[in-house]
């Protein structure tokens, strides 16, 4: 089970925002970000990406301010970078998710 949470703004919309174990093999976690009508569609974008065991559970982790701001700029609304380890913050740049993707296809 991932962690992670929502938020809905005020046109309507939500971003979930999930930690999940890498796809790609690799030992560090991911946070993905969603930009969707609803929960449900959000989790479908990921499951349609090939993410299938994704599910939310709670609202334990939801998206900061500023990750919201990142999803919303972007054109896809779906992006990821490093998962924070421990609280502490890796400054890195967020990734649109086909990168991610590719990553881990070039790996198996």
């Amino acid at each position: 089970m991932a962690a992670g949470g929502f938020c809905k703004l005020p046109n309507g919309t939500v971003v979930v925002a999930l930690n999940l174990p890498s796809p790609a093999g690799a030992p560090a976690a991911v946070r993905v970000l969603v930009h969707a009508r609803n929960r449900a569609r959000a989790l479908t974008r990921l499951r349609n990406l090939g993410l299938r065991a994704v599910y939310l559970r709670g609202n334990a982790e939801p998206p900061t301010p500023d990750e919201v701001t990142a999803v919303l700029h972007h054109p896809d609304g779906l992006i990821w970078r490093t998962a924070p380890d421990n609280g502490v913050t890796v400054i890195e740049l967020w990734h649109p998710i086909r990168t991610l993707l590719r990553q881990s296809a070039a790996r198996t």
